[in-house]
């Protein structure tokens, strides 16, 4: 699943060859990739054409084309599998090309949306009230993310000691932060030195606001060099993929040494995941 560093190189990219363009006609080829609009590929089509996209934005995992002059706003979520490609008109179609959107320039290429298992998806929504960036309203109640300069620390550390919960399922609340997902929550606490089980009613302001930094510095690390990608599905605008993957100290690494003190990482199996951690660094909660 692209977390916050994968789904802003997307940003990034949109920003640089959609914003400002006119649609002239949208294609859509697989209903489910609009399942999320209500009115149908064919409405989703119709309200799309002859509106102009302003400056595409993000918050956490999600990603919007707001309309200029409009309170609408185009809802983007990849899923496990979605790309969103800028293309020559000309190019070969794609074998899980989904929806095709056409501009009225002449900049030879088009925006197409790719999606293999088809859990992503584009949707038109109304803007939330009050938003002054296109925030559609179904996703106002995401939290900011931590790169968001408007990002609240001390509300953030309040919300995390209120919780009552465990360190890693907090980092993964879109409810108090949004955008980090299993691998860099795990880059974050191996950084931070913490066991993804240590109760968040034990953090210190100082060291929730040292696992923030951490948290921040995994992330801009990953944007340095567009992302994470473990497979061809994830992918910017231009079809490049990213190598975070391979500066990972925790993700994917049972076995090997610890980069800081050589013990074996270890992996276990966490709410239908996987937690990579090193057991010397990284020392599980005392039994209350």
């Amino acid at each position: 699943m692209p977390e916050l560093p994968e789904v802003e190189v997307v940003r990034r990219g949109l920003e640089r060859w959609v914003a400002g363009r006119t649609v002239e006609s949208v294609e859509v080829l697989h209903p489910r990739a609009v399942r999320r609009h209500l009115g149908g590929g064919a409405d989703f089509a119709a309200r799309l054409g002859g509106e102009t996209i302003g400056m595409p934005q993000r918050r956490g995992k999600y990603l919007w084309l707001p309309l200029r002059g409009r309170d609408l706003s185009v809802l983007g979520h990849l899923g496990m599998s979605g790309q969103l490609l800028v293309q020559p008109q000309g190019a070969p179609d794609e074998k899980h090309l989904r929806i095709r959107v056409r501009f009225d320039d002449d900049a030879g290429t088009e925006l197409r949306f790719v999606d293999q298992r088809t859990f992503g998806g584009l949707s038109l929504h109304e803007v939330a009230s009050g938003s002054t960036d296109g925030l559609p309203d179904v996703i106002a109640h995401i939290a900011r993310d931590p790169l968001d300069p408007l990002f609240d620390e001390v509300a953030y550390h309040l919300a995390l000691r209120a919780k009552r919960s465990t360190v890693k399922r907090a980092l993964l609340d879109q409810s108090l932060i949004s955008g980090v997902g299993n691998i860099y929550a795990d880059e974050a606490l191996w950084r931070a030195r913490l066991h993804y089980e240590r109760p968040t009613d034990t953090l210190t302001r100082p060291r929730s606001a040292e696992l923030l930094g951490h948290v921040r510095d995994v992330m801009n690390a990953a944007l340095a060099v567009g992302g994470t990608s473990f497979d061809s599905l994830y992918v910017n605008v231009n079809g490049e993929s990213g190598y975070f993957d391979r500066s990972l100290d925790a993700y994917g690494r049972e076995d090997e040494p610890c980069r800081r003190c050589g013990t074996p990482m270890r992996r276990r199996p966490w709410m239908n995941r996987s937690s990579y951690f090193c057991p010397r660094c990284q020392r599980p909660p005392r039994a209350s």
